[in-house]
């Protein structure tokens, strides 16, 4: 009789996985760069890569054909583009030194840019005066990059070290990140680089000279935090057993805590928009927008026909000690072509997405209201332009765009919808705007409070909820009433 209890059964199934090429890894980093990380890298690729070249490609030298030639040269500059021109077909024949040097594009290199000093420049002056290792110091300047213009860092230490290592190919350890952390938070202002309110208050009484009132200030913020906020100072004297007077003094002193320290650096708009080397420029003219892509001190890039040579040449040779040679030569010359490949993707990548945002927001570019803004998220252009949501943030983070009316990051044209009364979606920023408006006139002896501001906005045509109110005004940075009381 046979036994079949051990028979053994195979069933195929099949799952879909997608992974990502190593191009396409590459072409994801170059495409998160903004302009002047492109440039440090390009040049960082230039001196690695014995196969990658600066300048044009030089054809007649070798006698080599032509059209061969440009498919290893990247002419890749700032041609014009205007409103109507979707760059779906890409010219490598471009001639990008003639317009570096005034051509008929127009030369981008030069930007004039403000004389003061920016927000970010102050913090760059104090983390140059530091003792940090080329590492941390790269660790250093992604996380000034992240602190926001309150001067808190509102991104989380292991997003940063997920940034760090895609974007950057430094792996770093949330308590590396948070050790070089902690160095940025020594700057001036105190509280600059803190996580959140109750760290940049703690930083701020940290820094105070001893005195009899720093410990106890210490100990409210760090145990009753919750209490201090809600200004619940009754419940706070009664555990600490505090007097009428000690009570007084102790507040007195929290109260000339800066929630904002960054504020006290310049004025919130303009902190670093100034100083920003903007990745497009745009202007508008005869009822036509028109832009650039700002590449004005990136190098052109074409792969070396010396190593092209050398290749042939071994393949020609076949003998075997010939053979690692040619491999290390080919390894080189994929490289090159894949990062001039990489390059002319971002380009294109960069300039679909921008012509996309302009032609979803053409009121504002055209008149410079921010009001005009309509509302619009990263779905929206990733559904016109054919990419991912991925890809736009990629584009969108860390960019700016200089017009006529200032520079911009791209950032600010993504905003949330609301509905007036009369039905018609605004965009969210004119709630912000009233929001500002108002507490800017409100009375700083008895502010706002998120209720009475929801009844302005209602009155003006939006109701909102209390909680969307404190959300709106959080995004704003706008304090809580009792944190505007002078």
């Amino acid at each position: 009789m046979a036994d079949y209890g051990n028979i053994q059964t195979q069933v195929q199934t099949q799952t879909q996985v997608q992974t990502l090429s190593p191009q396409q890894v590459l072409e994801a980093r170059i495409l998160a760069l903004n302009t002047l990380e492109l440039e440090e890298h390009v040049r960082s690729e230039l001196g690695d890569n014995p196969a990658l070249e600066d300048g044009p490609a030089d054809v007649s030298a070798t006698g080599d054909d032509e059209s061969s030639a440009q498919d290893d040269d990247l002419q890749y500059g700032d041609e014009d583009y205007g409103s109507n021109d979707s760059r779906d077909d890409w010219d490598d024949d471009d001639d990008w030194d003639d317009r570096q040097q005034g051509g008929s594009g127009g030369a981008v290199a030069e930007i004039p840019l403000a004389d003061t000093r920016s927000f970010y420049d102050i913090l760059y002056e104090q983390l140059r005066e530091q003792d940090l290792t080329p590492r941390q110091m790269k660790i250093a300047l992604y996380i000034i990059g992240s602190i926001d213009n309150d001067g808190i860092l509102d991104k989380d230490l292991q997003a940063i070290s997920d940034d760090l290592a895609f974007y950057h190919d430094t792996d770093a350890s949330v308590d590396e990140i948070e050790h070089v952390l902690k160095v940025i938070q020594e700057f001036d202002p105190a509280g600059i680089g803190a996580r959140n309110l109750q760290e940049c208050l703690l930083i701020q009484i940290r820094r105070k000279p001893e005195s009899v009132g720093k410990e106890l200030q210490e100990r409210i913020i760090s145990t009753m935090f919750d209490e201090f906020t809600h200004k619940r100072w009754d419940k706070i004297a009664a555990r600490l057993e505090l007097t009428k007077e000690q009570t007084d003094a102790v507040i007195a002193e929290l109260v000339k805590l800066n929630p904002r320290p960054g504020s006290s650096l310049g004025e919130t708009v303009g902190h670093s928009r100034q100083h920003i080397v903007p990745d497009f420029l745009l202007d508008n003219y005869d009822g036509e927008i028109h832009f650039t892509l700002n590449n004005g001190n990136i190098p052109q890039l074409h792969v070396s026909r010396e190593y092209s040579e050398m290749l042939e040449n071994q393949i020609k040779e076949g003998t075997s000690s010939q053979k690692n040679a040619a491999i290390y030569i080919k390894n080189k010359l994929d490289s090159a072509r894949g990062f001039i490949q990489a390059l002319k993707q971002r380009e294109q990548t960069m300039t679909r997405t921008m012509q996309t945002i302009i032609d979803m927001q053409r009121p504002f570019f055209m008149e410079g209201d921010e009001t005009l803004l309509k509302p619009m998220i990263l779905k929206n252009v990733a559904d016109k332009t054919g990419y991912d949501i991925s890809t736009i943030s990629r584009v969108t983070s860390g960019k700016y765009v200089q017009t006529p009316f200032g520079t911009f990051p791209l950032k600010a044209f993504f905003t949330d919808g609301v509905k007036n009364e009369s039905g018609e979606e605004v965009s969210v920023n004119e709630i912000h705007r009233i929001l500002r408006e108002v507490t800017e006139a409100e009375d700083h002896s008895n502010p706002l409070t998120d209720e009475q501001l929801a009844a302005i906005l209602a009155e003006r045509g939006f109701r909102v909820a209390r909680r969307t109110v404190a959300k709106y005004r959080e995004q704003i940075g706008i304090p809580v009433a009792r944190m505007r009381r002078n």
